[in-house]
């Protein structure tokens, strides 16, 4: 009877036993925030900027908005078709940006690293076509101290020329974090943190051109 008690009675579990094969079963709860705080750094970080770049092209607006000519006849006019091109290889690369963040989720190293060089490779090239129009519209009078027009378009056009270098040096470190293996095992938040502030500087160069160029 032993037997038979041990063989069938027992497989079945007294409530003690059930309870403890339910919290077996059950997973531990995450400890992860729903969010990481490299998200919601970047996001406070985006609030800032916009908050800061409003103020100037609204600064921008009135002083364009109470001139008589603008631009001032006695100054060079926009490069506009060297601007558009230069605007079609920023645009581009928000391409290899977005194939970085997807290579980086499903643990493809080599794709990652080749689509962060890419996209910091066209970021470079931007600043030095537009580095290079300065340049020349310098040497023809268009300068900080020439007037109003002057003054806002070398700050607004600056200020965003300052954060796509940011974003340069941004996209190298997380390129030498990327050489390192430092992005295995789905840790992506910080390729998805410099892609949503690269797409950001992307998305304001194209308000600001259709702003100052046209």
């Amino acid at each position: 009877m032993a037997e038979i008690y041990s063989a069938v009675i027992r497989p079945f579990p007294t409530g003690a036993r059930r309870e403890a094969l339910r919290r077996a079963k059950t997973p531990p709860p995450s400890t992860e925030p729903p969010i990481s705080n490299a998200r919601i750094a970047v996001v406070m970080l985006l609030v800032a900027e916009t908050m800061f770049f409003s103020g100037l092209i609204g600064a921008y607006l009135v002083f364009r908005g109470s001139a008589p000519f603008w631009p001032p006849p006695n100054l060079p006019r926009l490069p506009l078709a060297v601007t558009w091109v230069n605007t079609f290889v920023l645009v581009a690369s928000g391409l290899p940006m977005v194939n970085a963040v997807r290579a980086a989720r499903r643990d493809q190293q080599a794709a990652l690293r080749r689509n962060l060089a890419l996209t910091a490779l066209l970021g470079i090239t931007f600043l030095v076509i537009q580095g290079s129009e300065w340049v020349r519209l310098v040497g023809h009078g268009l300068t900080l101290s020439a007037g109003t027009y002057g003054a806002t378009f070398y700050t607004l056009i600056g200020t965003h020329a300052l954060h796509v270098f940011g974003a340069v040096l941004w996209l190298a470190l997380v390129g030498w974090w990327a050489r390192r293996g430092h992005f295995t095992g789905g840790r992506d938040a910080a390729v998805e943190a410099c892609a949503i502030f690269w797409i950001f500087v992307i998305a304001l160069w194209v308000a600001l051109f259709a702003l100052v160029y046209q």
